[in-house]
């Protein structure tokens, strides 16, 4: 990679998510870009949501879910609200918004500031 090319020189950042090496979280199994990239705020993350995903919060973090594809009958729980999902579906969830989703489904989380693994939460 020439200097030019160094991700600190660029005006851009490519993830290629097929790429990144999934890890467990309590939703699944996520696949987190852009945590390295000092000047952009956030992390993007596409989920695979399993069917036992563990109800969790954030104290800090605040999350966008967008729905890419789900069973019909997959939900989110939010404060022990449940609300209906579907594909283009989009939830923000603020910190200290006890959450989890319900069902299988692929989403892609806008998290902000950068994800941050022991600001994960359980009762």
């Amino acid at each position: 990679m020439s200097p030019a090319e160094e991700p600190s020189s660029r005006r851009f950042e490519i993830a290629d998510f097929d790429q990144i090496r999934g890890v467990p979280c309590p939703c699944g199994t996520a696949r987190r870009a852009f945590g390295d990239v000092e000047d952009f705020p956030a992390t993007l993350h596409r989920t695979q949501i399993s069917t036992d995903a563990q109800t969790h919060y954030h104290r800090e973090l605040t999350e966008v879910y967008y729905i890419l594809q789900c069973d019909d009958d997959a939900v989110m729980e939010l404060d022990g609200e449940t609300v209906p999902l579907k594909p283009g579906l989009s939830v923000l969830i603020r910190p200290g918004v006890r959450h989890r989703a319900v069902g299988k489904m692929e989403v892609l989380i806008v998290c902000w500031p950068k994800f941050d693994e022991t600001d994960e939460w359980f009762d």
